[in-house]
Order: structure tokens, then C-alpha cells, then sequence
């Protein structure tokens, strides 16, 4: 385990220059105290989880210490904002502090966020409030947790300095991880602002840093491309089977890695509903939870178009024409292995819409239906959770078709189909109520329930004694929080 002056610094992007990114120092916060650490984003870096409670600890990632090694630098990037393209937009409150590179021969980006302003920040004053850092961390220590491809987050520092948002609230900077910070707004940057030579550089590095096996294929790029499609194939395939709402996704917030990125009012799902709206800025209902399928699609288009430099157009559909089989394919195999199937038969599509269908028209608890139905044997299962729903028949009719279904898969043991189950339906999720209370005790400066509910999201598949209001269904006030994108 290592020390904080201890990390190795190899800060590869901030090689590229100032066409990519511009070096800025933080602004530290006023009083910097540690909110919450994570031991397990910090063992990516080596470090011992000890160091976050030393002094120094949140002086570095409260802006008031820095690596010599360090080069703080705001990137530069464009995107599409609910469908329409923004050419400037850029880190205007996140400074990429340096690549740390561990002992496993891993490359981490270091990426300060609330750390002040930049050339991006446009009007804003370039800080994070409290409560937006406090989920940010815990929404990627949970995400990762479910298996879900995720940034990471490292702490989150609060302060006294001051930030208006509706409110007065206070400033604080979470220490996001990542293995690249690249989105496809830094691609369409460079291509609408008509600059092939260094879109041309970036692309390579990227090639080079994140994708070094492309280099053997005979059409790099394309081999690149098809990747990132698979990649946001199988995240999003992650997000619908586990009820994960983004709320914003826009191009500058989609990393070329296929990583959950930038969370801003995000939610998992309550009771199940298709058409669910996370952002209530959303008025539209552009990223609803059903339409990040098709979103994540028209993303990977946008980003294609900005490709065309590079890769033909007819390439380039067809590579698009990937992202639909592959999600669905990735979908369904997580949804059979959440309904305790083995082993796949062509009806078992319809088998899950129906359930859904019902589950929507009774506002049925998403997460624990799944776990239930794992807690027992299908007749068991099905005869405790048919008064959930209000089409009691309908759900009966459904029951039927689903222990005839794992009846067709032969002899099971029912100690192991609960295990089996169990490993892939938590028990606990980061709904927005359990957020809000943390972040309302983090306010009056008690960390303790941030803390104690990050551990507990940590092992979101394992029954933990004395968390069991972890568990429950949220309370009416709990399922009607409105987040927006304000932070």
C-alpha cells in the first residue's frame, strides 16, 4: 500500500497540448474536511485506506495541496444537449489533475470536480454543491457494485465556502476515476470546428492508450468504432435490466469507453415504469427510461458522423446496425438470469413483457419483485408476491407460464437457484430517498449515513443483519423527489 506522495504520475493526455486541454490550477474550498472515502476506488491506486482521514488527504483533494508531478488541465469538447449541438463546452467545473498509473500496470485518470473555474465554465462558478457530490459518489460505488461499467469515485471533501444554487448551499469537490476522461463531444469538437489534424491526433491516442489491439485490425478506426458500439450495447443493456435512469444523456456525457459517466439527476427505478423521468428539467421526456435504448443509438450516430473523416459512411451504418442486436441479446441474457433461467427459449421475450406490462400497470416494486422471486420456489414465490399487483388474474395467468417455463429446465436445486438468483437481484439500491436523507444529515454535518449507506451499497447482493430498512420499499414522499441537473 502507498503513501500519497507516493503515486506515479504518466499525465498522457496533457501531452497533446493546448488544443486539447488548458492548464488551470483549482480553486481550493474554504475548511476542507473528508466527507466519505471509498477503500475500494482507493485501492486502484494503491493507497491505504488510512490516508483518508489524515489532514492532508483533504487538503489535496479540497484544491489547497498538488502533486509536483500533477497537471491540472481543463479538456476541451462540444456535444449534442437534448438533441442540439452546444460547439463550446468543455470542463467548466472538473480539472483532470494527472494519470496515476498503480502497480497492475492500470492508468487512472485523476479528475477533481467542483474544483472552480476554467475557460469553460461560461457563466457558472465553476463548483460542485455538496449534495450533487454526495450522489455522484455514491451512484458509482454502487453502479460498480452491480457490475454495472462505471467511473469511479474516490472521496468527496466538503467546505464552508458558500455557492448560490436556489438556495445558499456549500461548495465540495468529489475525486472522480477513470481510465479516460475521452467522451464523443471531444471527437465532435474537433470535427465541426474543421480541424482534421488534430482530430486525427486525438483519435490516435485514444487508439493507442484505450484501444492498442484496433492497431492490428486493417481498418483501425473502424475496429475502434465497432468497439464503442458494442461496449455502450452492453452498458445500456445494464442500465434497462437493473432499472438505472441517467437523466442527461447527452453526447458530452457518453464515454468512448462505454463507462457510466457524468451523473447528474439520475435514479434507479422505484416501482416500474417504462416511461419514468428522472430529470424533471426533462420536459419532453427525451431521456425517460425507455427511450435510452434509441437515445444510446442516435449518440453512437452523432459520434459516427464525427468519424466520417476516417471511416466510410456505408462503414459506418453498418457497424451502426450492430447496436440493437446486440443490446437485445445482452438484455435478454441478463433478464433470464434475473428470472432464475438457465437456458433460452425463443418465447421467453414475450414471458418478460408480459411481466413488465403487469408490474407497470401495478406500480410494482422493481428491485424486490426480482429478489423475491429468487427467495423461494416459483409456486412459493409466485403465491407471495400475486397480491402486489392489482390484474391479480393476469399475474396468476403469468405465474403459470413461468413455473411451466423453470419447470422445463429440469430438476433444480432450490438452495442453489436462490444463490443463483440472489448474485444477480440486490437486495439493495441507491433509490433517491435513501440519497436524500444521507445528504440532508451531511448538511447539518453528520457523515455517518453517507458512510453507512455507501457500505451497505457496496455489497448490494448480500442480506446485511440490521439494514433491513435499507430494503423496504420507499415511502410515498421517497418515489416523487424532484433532481434536476443543478449541482
Amino acid at each position: 500500500m502507498k503513501a500519497l506522495d507516493e503515486l506515479t504520475f504518466d499525465n498522457r493526455f496533457a501531452r497533446l497540448g493546448d488544443a486539447f486541454s488548458t492548464h488551470v490550477l483549482p480553486e481550493p474550498i474554504a475548511a476542507p474536511r473528508l466527507v466519505v472515502a471509498s477503500p475500494a476506488a482507493m485501492a486502484l491506486l494503491d493507497l491505504d485506506p488510512a490516508v483518508a482521514e489524515t489532514p492532508v488527504f483533504a487538503e489535496l483533494f479540497g484544491g489547497h495541496k498538488l502533486w509536483a508531478e500533477a497537471e491540472p488541465r481543463a479538456m476541451v469538447y462540444s456535444g449534442h444537449q437534448f438533441g442540439s449541438y452546444n460547439p463550446q463546452l468543455g470542463d467548466g467545473r472538473g480539472l483532470l489533475l494527472g494519470e496515476v498509473y498503480n502497480e497492475a500496470g492500470e492508468h487512472w485518470d485523476l479528475h477533481l470536480k467542483g474544483a472552480g473555474q476554467t475557460p469553460y465554465s461560461r457563466m457558472g462558478d465553476g463548483r460542485a454543491v455538496l449534495r450533487s457530490s454526495i450522489r455522484e459518489f455514491l451512484a458509482s460505488e454502487a453502479l460498480h457494485a452491480l457490475n454495472i461499467p462505471t467511473t469511479r469515485a474516490l472521496c468527496v471533501i466538503g467546505s464552508d465556502t458558500p455557492v448560490w444554487r436556489e438556495k445558499q448551499e456549500r461548495a465540495a469537490m468529489v475525486l472522480r476515476l477513470a481510465p479516460s476522461h475521452v467522451r464523443f463531444g471531444h471527437f465532435e469538437f474537433f470535427y465541426y470546428t474543421k480541424r482534421p489534424e488534430q482530430q486525427k491526433e486525438l483519435g490516435d491516442h485514444v487508439l493507442a492508450m484505450h484501444f492498442p489491439h484496433c492497431l492490428e485490425q486493417p481498418e483501425p478506426y473502424l475496429a475502434m468504432f465497432r468497439e464503442i458500439v458494442e461496449r455502450n450495447a452492453e452498458l445500456i443493456a445494464k442500465w434497462q435490466a437493473y432499472g438505472f435512469c441517467h437523466g442527461v444523456m447527452n453526447t458530452d456525457n457518453m464515454s468512448i469507453l462505454g463507462i457510466t459517466f457524468d451523473f447528474g439527476p439520475f435514479a434507479f427505478l422505484d416501482d416500474f415504469d417504462a416511461h419514468f423521468i428522472c430529470n424533471h428539467s426533462d420536459d419532453q421526456g427525451r431521456y425517460s427510461f425507455s427511450n435510452q435504448v434509441p437515445i444510446g443509438q442516435w449518440n453512437l450516430s452523432a459520434l459516427a458522423q464525427a468519424l466520417t473523416p476516417f471511416i466510410s459512411v456505408e462503414a459506418l451504418r453498418e457497424t451502426l446496425g450492430l447496436y440493437l442486436p446486440l443490446f437485445q441479446a445482452h438484455y435478454l441474457d441478463l433478464m433470464r438470469r434475473r428470472l432464475g433461467l438457465t437456458t433460452a427459449e425463443d418465447d421467453d421475450q414475450k414471458l418478460l413483457e408480459h411481466l413488465l406490462q403487469l408490474m407497470q400497470n401495478s406500480g410494482v416494486d422493481y428491485s424486490l419483485f426480482f429478489r423475491r422471486l429468487g427467495d423461494e420456489s416459483p409456486e412459493l414465490a409466485i403465491a407471495r408476491l400475486r397480491d402486489d399487483f392489482v390484474d391479480i388474474k393476469g399475474f396468476d395467468t403469468w405465474g403459470e407460464l413461468y413455473t411451466a417455463r423453470v419447470a422445463r429446465e429440469g430438476e433444480v436445486d432450490q438452495q442453489q437457484r436462490r444463490k443463483r438468483m440472489h448474485a444477480v437481484n440486490p437486495l439493495y439500491i441507491l433509490r433517491n430517498y435513501l440519497a436524500q436523507k444521507a445528504i440532508d444529515a451531511a448538511e447539518s454535518g453528520d457523515y455517518a449515513e453517507v458512510r453507512r449507506l455507501h457500505a451497505v451499497l457496496s455489497n448490494p447482493f448480500e442480506e446485511q443483519p440490521g439494514m433491513e430498512s435499507y430494503a423496504e420499499r420507499p415511502p410515498e414522499w421517497g418515489k416523487h423527489l424532484e433532481i434536476s441537473c443543478s449541482s
